[in-house]
């Protein structure tokens, strides 16, 4: 056992599970047998995994010491830009255990998957109706995968027109994933600048845009936290040379109920339902990041599609303009079921109110710091704001020396260094969920290191001090990896 200093509690060096098993240690009771034991023939048994042989309090004990030395959306406010880390309603996770859900097989046939065919029907629905498109899918099993299937439908549209194209137009405030997407499908990025603003110019876009383009993927919001709002006037651009706008819709918690991007000229979106609709984030999964397409692209849809016949619903393969299958099964239902409990709790009125209220927290916090931090782009946002280390490089502090330090202060550091167009980005994003007060910490917390890197800028470089693990050679660890404990 070892205390650093600084820190409120014990903290105990954790050694490894094989380290603390010990012979003859179980932590279950397994129920007898009801049939008679047999030996499996030798050639079926093979090498025996070593496993640690541990008590149930050994086992207790160890995850939940690992679990405090983490942290989560559950222990403090997680302000990562560009992200959306808010608070996930308990409510959602008892709507997805219920066993008529957990326990559903996705080989059950129709007749015995209608409660679940119905739930996704509706989400689809509802998505939808949300975002003022025709249709939706849910297969895609996270946000980039989204992105992917919408490219495949540009992709299919362009070839059922006689004529494949080879670019795609990408702004310097979509996110990182776009130009990615985009190479998959055989396409080359044409990257252009946003404006002294921070949101595209239509003449930019009408300077590249040619027959020889695809389309144009916009984030909208962008990465910057500023609407586009010139988007109706660049669809305009795009569709007359007969491309199609791609609309990366992460940001969509900052205007659903507010602004439907079917209705403005974008002809595919993906979402994340993670970001907007309160399901689990990050871990390696499982995501969510259905797909809502106009009648344009809803031939080009992946399959199967869920259709309603009566009172009753099936999944329908036979589309012949259809991009394929792009998943095992029909997406990852237990996130759907999240989502869909979410969008049912809160209502039109409540989704609409979550929207305004990550807008007005973000501002809040924009003009709250712009004062401690530099704002290169002093505009009203909306989901998010970025900052950078302007102010505080006369003292030799980073970015990186201000996000470390923010967790001796309690808080997850926000995005830095991203997006790319500011340089040294300190990017922050309250979400709707943070009470005024928790935001207000927030803001002094930030205030009081930008105090610290004029008096004690060694301090900050050091940070942080309070945490399981201090700080890293960031150099070592990317080449040195070390993976094991």
């Amino acid at each position: 056992m070892n205390k650093q200093p600084g820190t409120s509690g014990l903290i105990f060096n954790e050694p490894l599970l094989w380290d603390k098993s010990r012979e003859g240690r179980c932590a279950v009771s397994l129920p007898k047998p009801d049939v008679e034991r047999a030996d499996l023939e030798k050639d079926l048994i093979g090498d025996t995994p070593q496993l640690p042989q541990l008590s149930e309090l050994d086992v207790v004990r160890h995850y939940t010491r690992l679990s405090q030395w983490n942290f989560g959306v559950d222990s403090g406010m997680y302000p990562l830009g560009s992200c959306t880390m808010k608070y996930n309603p308990k409510t959602n996770e008892v709507q997805a255990a219920r066993q008529g859900f957990a326990g559903a097989h996705p080989f059950a046939g129709e007749e015995f998957s209608q409660g679940a065919l119905k739930l996704m029907y509706n989400l689809e629905q509802y998505l939808a109706k949300l975002t003022g498109f025709d249709a939706v899918t849910l297969q895609p099993a996270a946000g980039a995968h989204g992105e992917l299937a919408g490219m495949l439908m540009i992709h299919a549209y362009h070839a059922k027109m006689g004529k494949q194209r080879s670019k795609i137009i990408i702004p310097d405030t979509a996110h990182g994933t776009n130009p990615a997407s985009a190479s998959l499908c055989g396409y080359d990025s044409i990257n252009i600048k946003s404006g002294d603003n921070g949101i595209l110019e239509p003449l930019a876009v009408a300077a590249v845009m040619d027959e020889e383009t695809a389309g144009i993927m916009v984030t909208n919001p962008n990465t910057l936290g500023l609407f586009e709002s010139n988007i109706k006037e660049i669809a305009d651009i795009v569709h007359s040379k007969g491309g199609l706008v791609y609309g990366d819709g992460a940001n969509m918690n900052a205007i659903m109920g507010i602004v439907k991007p079917g209705e403005i000229g974008v002809d595919v979106l993906h979402f994340n339902l993670h970001k907007t609709f309160s399901t689990p984030h990050g871990g390696g999964g499982p995501g969510s990041g259905p797909v809502a397409v106009g009648k344009t692209l809803e031939p080009f849809l992946p399959v199967p599609r869920i259709v309603k016949e009566l009172d009753s619903y099936k999944l329908v393969t036979d589309f012949s303009d259809t991009m394929g299958r792009l998943h095992t099964f029909y997406g990852h239902f237990g996130v759907m079921i999240r989502a869909y409990a979410y969008i049912l709790s809160m209502g039109g009125k409540g989704l609409t109110d979550a929207s305004k209220l990550a807008v007005l927290n973000a501002n809040y916090v924009k003009e709250s710091l712009k004062g401690t931090l530099n704002l290169p782009y002093d505009y009203p946002c909306m989901h998010e704001c970025v900052f950078n280390d302007e102010f505080q490089k006369e003292y030799h502090i980073t970015t990186m020396d201000m996000a470390k330090r923010l967790l001796d202060y309690g808080f997850h550091p926000p995005t830095v260094y991203f997006p790319l167009v500011v340089d040294s980005a300190f990017m922050v994003e309250p979400t709707e969920t943070e009470s005024k007060e928790d935001i207000d910490q927030f803001i002094s917390a930030v205030k009081a290191i930008a105090k610290e890197a004029q008096e004690n800028p060694e301090k900050l470089k050091k940070a942080p001090h309070k945490t399981k693990v201090t700080r890293l050679d960031e150099v070592a660890a990317a080449r040195k990896p070390c993976l094991r404990g």
